[in-house]
Order: structure tokens, then sequence, then C-alpha cells
């Protein structure tokens, strides 16, 4: 057996005899040790193996150092009546039976809401309702609100700022030039390359291994080291990058990092049922918050945020997030390259033409509705980035929204 091999089942082990001892509790996830051991970092290096991801997902406070967001006050209730799936959905030429995303489509839990109220929540897989599953790039949706907030707040004077006015050592680099706007559109022009075959050498590689394995370097200090691929504005390209730098511009903005600053002005105002937690780049004193793809919560406070966002920033009795930053944030207006995807402040624009969806890497969505008052949230474990996993996800999403409980 190769040493590679013996090291990922011995790491695989690991990963189940720590599950076995303790479930996350529904006040802070287990303590991570400073000291990275062998086995721990190879458990890290697979994090996103298909054969235990479906595991993996929800288990990063075991695996990685982690940043908590404390919740706090009474929960913000959410009504509930169960309602079986009873719809279908069209999927390359076929009407299927909405139950048959679950293990068609790796799906790990499962929420509907319609007009604010729970019609359908289900976990699979060894999960539960006190089961923290990470967001991947859902937390770029959660660094888009609060953005917005620090902008109303006046911590951040324009949108149309230089990333420079805020985070000065990247003079020099790529990221002298682009505006804030410029990275919430993803159209920052800083050449990097989103990538996830990270067995490959390439910026992205080396970011995936130093800041998130080993925890050597911050994941936003690689910002300094890229240089200009286009004009900021002219073209959109994903990255996640863009978002880490919006976290520095975040803590630099506010003077707060940025678990604490989501903690005071989103989590504990609307009454989530649960902490939440950022994976970090670092032990705890040195790492940042990985903003762009690391946050972790309960399925109900995902939800939360959905109702809140479909709501204009309402929820739990108070207007968190001001109401036109969500109007603009979720409507894009068209960029110069007309191909681009729809894409607004770190949302997604999604079929039909009213609704968006936050989404991360391997089929984790919080998709919004407003036009049927309908979110859902689908926490998933695609074994690869086959876009038909995620146009299959969506087909469900869309035909969850035209569907009435009965």
């Amino acid at each position: 057996m190769s040493t590679h091999k013996s090291m990922r089942r011995f790491a695989f082990a690991a990963l189940l005899g720590q599950a076995c001892l303790s479930a996350a509790s529904a006040q802070n996830p287990p303590p991570v040790s400073a000291k990275l051991s062998p086995a721990i970092e190879v458990l890290r290096r697979d994090f996103m193996h298909p054969e235990m991801s479906t595991l993996t997902f929800h288990d990063t406070a075991e695996i990685f150092d982690t940043l908590i967001v404390p919740r706090a006050g009474g929960v913000w209730a959410l009504p509930h009546r169960d309602t079986k799936l009873d719809f279908r959905y069209e999927w390359k030429g076929k009407s299927l039976p909405a139950t048959d995303i679950i293990e068609q489509n790796f799906t790990n839990a499962l929420l509907i809401m319609k007009d604010g109220s729970i019609v359908y929540e289900n976990y699979f897989n060894r999960t539960n309702a006190d089961t923290h599953f990470v967001s991947f790039s859902m937390a770029k949706s959660l660094t888009s609100l609060m953005i917005g907030l620090a902008l109303k707040g006046g911590a951040i004077h324009s949108l149309d700022d230089r990333v420079t006015k805020y985070v000065p050592e990247l003079k020099g680099s790529g990221y002298d030039g682009p505006s804030i706007r410029n990275l919430l559109e993803m159209r920052s022009g800083v050449a990097y390359d989103e990538r996830y075959d990270f067995d490959k050498r390439s910026v992205a590689q080396r970011v995936f291994e130093e800041a998130i394995v080993e925890n050597t370097a911050r994941f936003a200090d690689f910002a300094a080291l890229l240089k200009n691929g286009n004009s900021p504005g002219s073209k959109f390209n994903y990255s996640t990058m863009d978002t880490a730098v919006l976290g520095r511009v975040l803590e630099r903005a506010t003077g707060q990092p940025v678990e604490q600053y989501l903690a005071e002005k989103i989590w504990e105002k609307l009454g989530m049922e649960s902490y939440g937690f950022f994976m970090a780049d670092g032990p705890p004193g040195i790492g940042h918050a990985l903003n762009g793809m690391g946050y972790n919560a309960i399925l109900r406070d995902y939800a939360r945020i959905g109702q809140m966002v479909l709501d204009h920033g309402f929820g739990n009795g108070q207007q968190i997030v001001p109401k036109d930053w969500i109007d603009v944030s979720t409507h894009p207006k068209p960029g110069p390259d007309k191909d681009a995807p729809g894409y607004g402040y770190q949302w997604w624009m999604a079929e039909p033409d009213h609704a968006f969806t936050a989404i991360g890497l391997h089929g984790q969505f919080i998709y919004v509705d407003p036009g049927s008052h309908t979110v859902v949230v689908k926490l998933s474990f695609f074994p690869d980035e086959n876009p038909e996993h995620y146009d299959r996800a969506l087909a469900f999403c869309k035909a969850a929204a035209s569907w009435v409980p009965k």
C-alpha cells in the first residue's frame, strides 16, 4: 500500500473516531489542537475527496482551526408545518419526483420555506438539526451583507473607494486600482485563476496548501503577489481572492475581525438558533476568517439568512441589513462583457429572472425567489464540479418555488 493511501486511511479513521466521540454541541465546536499532526494535515488536504466529503463537509470543526460567531438573545421562531414533497421537477426532458433530488443530487440536508414557514426539512447521512454544515462560497454572500452594513454605517465611505485606501500594503499589486465595487462584482481585473485541482501547481494550489492546509500563510496575503490581467471593471472573473480582500477591507474599515462584525451586526440580532463559525487560515491569535469560503452554520440558520434577504433585510422583528443594499446587491447591472453570468454583489442570479441564490462549492445553496416567497436551502456533497449537478439542483429549486404545498 502506498504511503499516501495509508495516511489517507489513517486520517479517515481519525475522523471517524472523533465523530463517534462527540457531535457538535449547540454552544461551541470542540477545540482544535494548535499542533498539526500528519494525519490531520492529510485529512485537510483530502477534505473535498468524494469518498469522505459526505462526512467532512459537516465536521470542519474537527479538522480546521475555527473562529466562533456567537448567537445571543431569543431565537427567531420559524413556523413549521410538515408537508410531503409531492411535486415534480424537470430534468433532461424528464419529469422526476421531487424526492429524487435527495440521492441523485448528493444531498446532506434540505429545507424549503414558503411565506416564512418551513414546509419541508430533512437531514441525511448522519446529520441532524444541530449539525453545522460548511457553506463554501455561500460565505461570499454573507460578506456582501457585511459590506453593505459597513457602507451604511459610514465605516466604508463609498463603493468606488479604491481597495488600497483601506489595505495600503496592496499598493503595487493588481489590487492597486480596483474599487470595492469591482471586487463585489468579481471584476477586479486581477489575474487569479480560480481552480480546485490542487494536485497541479498553480497560485490557487499554493494558497490552498499554505493557507488552508498548513496554516503557514494567510489567505489574503497572497493578494500582494498578484498582477493585473484586465482593466478593473472590464471583465468578470470569479475569484475567492477578491472576496478575501473584501474581508481585509471590512476589517480595516470597521476595526473589527470579520467574525466579530458578523456576530454583532447580523448573527446576534437575527435570533439565530445556534452559533456559527469560520474556518481560519491559522491558529487562534494568528489566523483570519476564511470569509470567502469557510463559514459553517446549521440548516435553519442558513434559512433565516435567506428569509431575511427575501424580506429586504428585515428579520426577527427588525431591519438588519438596509433594504436598498439588498435590492442593489441582488439586481446586477449588465457589465461590458455581455456573455458574463448574472452576478450581483456576491449573489448569483437564477431562473426565474427575479430569483437569486448564494452558491457554494460542491452544491451548497440558499435559493431565494421573491415572486413565490420561497427560500430553499440545499446542502450537498457533489463528488465533482460537473455543471450538471448545479443545473439539476437549480431545476429542483425552480420547481420548489412554483410548488403550492397542500
